[in-house]
């Protein structure tokens, strides 16, 4: 048995309480659809600043009545100090997920991401704080490790910083360790590495890849690659970000009040080769994508060429075991979106 389905069994016998910041987002609204299911008592905090109600309803209608009933609903702002306390009153776990996303979209307004990522943050650890939470756990990034061509990459060695969202991803991690040393709040970074599911929002200038190439080619309506696709990620699906949060929160750390942990495969994909995945997923009945191709433009500033992580770390620590590779999460992926989206 796992570390996971250990832990899933104790949950089980023994409910607690947890806090999702940015609960109707894509992966706080899995957070939110495995603890319910697990029958634990969920509080989650969303302004639909990019969260969506959609995906509040999608759980809703996805786990059982009694279950939608162990969850409570707070519409408020991080930004807010008072909102973040009242949230974390009472709550065992905070899994912070709450941010702005997005390295193009932190270039073009650095202040709205410092902003949402970084006085948004330390609110809610300091909320976490004086409600002496268990843990606070949060949503890091692989764009700390900057412009360091070390592959794979390894939790102590990163490089120089490329965008404004990645050093507000930086500066949590800072903070983070100042108050586990300061305050004794128990603190555990996340580094996700390019998430992707069922949730993830198709729509708007920032949109992540893959379900923006999903919706295209489900519209048939163009698809682009930034660059000439041998750029490569570390692709992980929202199922092994879930289980990744629910360990953090409750692993074991040695004593340590603070760590921050790859969250991964340690496998890489090209965008010439996530592109064919999604195709070759989608082709049955659609005969206009047996020659559908991208469309190729120039590289994007702020972004990284490669990216593959080293999750050792994680599973020595954590227990943290992937459940999906890519090619075995992506038939699930297509699926949803195929359902909750039109197509042609």
């Amino acid at each position: 048995m796992t570390a996971y389905e250990t832990l899933k069994q104790n949950l089980r016998k023994e409910p607690r309480k947890w806090l999702i910041t940015g609960v109707a987002g894509f992966i706080g609204s899995n957070l939110l659809e495995e603890l319910l299911k697990l029958d634990q008592t969920v509080v989650g905090l969303d302004s639909f600043a990019t969260g969506r109600r959609e995906n509040l309803t999608d759980v809703s209608q996805t786990v059982s009545p009694k279950q939608w009933a162990g969850f409570k609903f707070i519409e408020g702002d991080i930004c807010q100090f008072d909102t973040c306390c009242q949230a974390c009153n009472g709550v065992d776990y905070v899994l912070h997920q709450a941010a702005l996303g997005s390295v193009p979209r932190s270039i073009e307004n650095p202040l709205a991401s410092h902003h949402a990522n970084v006085t948004g943050f330390l609110n809610m650890v300091t909320a976490a704080r004086d409600s002496k939470v268990k843990r606070f756990v949060y949503a890091s990034s692989s764009s700390v490790y900057g412009d360091s061509e070390e592959l794979p990459k390894v939790e102590n060695k990163t490089g120089n910083l490329l965008s404004p969202y990645a050093a507000t991803k930086a500066i949590n991690e800072v903070y983070a360790d100042v108050y586990a040393r300061v305050y004794g709040v128990p603190c555990v970074g996340l580094r996700y590495f390019n998430v992707f599911g069922p949730k993830q929002d198709p729509n708007g200038a920032y949109a992540a890849v893959i379900p923006k190439w999903i919706i295209a080619m489900l519209q048939n309506q163009p698809a682009t690659i930034n660059g000439d696709g041998t750029t490569s990620r570390d692709f992980c699906h929202v199922a092994n970000a879930v289980q990744a949060n629910l360990l953090a929160a409750t692993a074991p750390l040695g004593g340590k009040e603070h760590e921050v942990f790859n969250i991964a495969l340690n496998d890489r994909t090209t965008l010439n080769e996530l592109f064919e995945l999604i195709r070759s997923g989608l082709v049955q009945g659609r005969p206009y994508l047996a020659n559908y191709t991208p469309t190729y433009r120039p590289f994007r500033s702020g972004d990284i060429k490669h990216s593959l992580a080293d999750v050792g770390k994680a599973t020595e620590l954590l227990g943290y075991q992937p459940e999906y590779t890519i090619k075995q999460g992506m038939p699930l992926v297509l699926e949803w979106y195929e359902k909750h989206y039109r197509t042609n």
